[in-house]
């Protein structure tokens, strides 16, 4: 038994889980509203996008890199999709077009990174600018409505029992997990992570799948962009505005090293619901958004230390 606890408290997961439950537990206590159903279900439903979000970014984190342009990508893609069926085009040839547009941006970075060289950072912080200025350009600025009640579904409706945003989280997790874990190209995002050029020298074909890598941060983006455009039913140009640091936050709160190599996906998934109902439980207190931002991100300083402390 002992010996099964060591081995589970040296996962990356184990801090990131306990630190949830102390959280959950806390929020519970304090607030008489926050174990209602309707509650438990809204802070699932806001934390959907966030993680959607954040499975692209792990997988950025894991390989050393990163990526801010992600809460642009997601505006440009969702205003995209709004716009084409605003237009008239049948819903599910506009969610492709959104993808497309996503995946498109995901392998530039990837590209600028991967062949070029450049530095994660600087890349994904002047493609945030470009994405942001043209979805502003696309829409005048405007948010677009006029969407089909059919796309509503995406956003609003419910399968098996699940809100579909929900479901949707789910899936993108799965198939994250079992990319990561199940799969060569796994192993080989975290040999990048753990140490690039050791990753080389033994074949590992570290360009290609840094763009691979940069190409599925933009899919993730454009999915989340995509499931909040069909929520409020409308292009918003401005979302996803500081969306990428919650989605850097989800990801190092779940246990995944900054600097690359070492996390897992459940973890991110974790680091997720730990803001969302850290989010819902502060604003249940009443809270000031400003006080929030101090807590939270002595929550994350708290969090990279930790990290820091075990890796070593």
């Amino acid at each position: 038994m002992s010996l099964q606890l060591s081995k589970w408290r040296k996962s990356p997961v184990f801090y990131p889980l306990v630190g949830f439950i102390v959280i959950f537990v806390a929020m519970a206590f304090v607030n008489e509203n926050f174990l209602t159903t309707n509650n438990l279900s809204n802070v699932a439903r806001q934390v959907s996008i966030n993680a959607i979000i954040a499975v692209g970014m792990t997988c950025a984190i894991l390989t050393g890199g990163i990526d801010l342009s992600v809460g642009a990508v997601m505006a440009l893609a969702g205003t995209v999709t709004a716009g084409l069926m605003a237009a008239g085009m049948p819903p599910e040839a506009a969610v492709l077009a959104g993808l497309m547009v996503g995946a498109l941006f995901g392998a530039g970075n990837g590209a600028f990174v991967a062949y070029a060289k450049m530095p994660p950072i600087i890349v994904t912080l002047a493609t945030m600018g470009i994405a942001r200025g043209l979805a502003l350009i696309y829409t005048g600025g405007y948010p677009v409505s006029g969407l089909p009640d059919s796309f509503a579904f995406l956003g609003r409706g419910e399968l098996f029992g699940l809100q579909l945003p929900i479901l949707v989280m789910l899936v993108v997790f799965a198939l994250a997990y079992i990319l990561l874990n199940k799969t060569p190209i796994g192993r080989y995002i975290y040999a990048i992570g753990g140490n690039e050029e050791a990753a080389r020298l033994s074949g590992v074909r570290v360009s290609r799948y840094k763009l691979m890598v940069y190409t599925l941060s933009g899919t993730t983006a454009a999915i989340a962009g995509i499931v909040l455009t069909s929520r409020l039913m409308s292009g918003q140009p401005n979302s996803g505005i500081g969306f990428e640091l919650d989605a850097i936050a989800a990801v190092v709160l779940g246990g995944t090293a900054i600097a690359g190599g070492r996390g897992a996906i459940i973890g991110t998934l974790v680091g997720a619901m730990m803001l969302g109902v850290l989010n819902n439980g502060l604003n249940l207190m009443g809270v000031s958004p400003y006080v929030q931002n101090v807590i939270k991100g002595g929550i994350i300083l708290l969090a990279i230390y930790i990290g820091r402390t075990r890796g070593k």
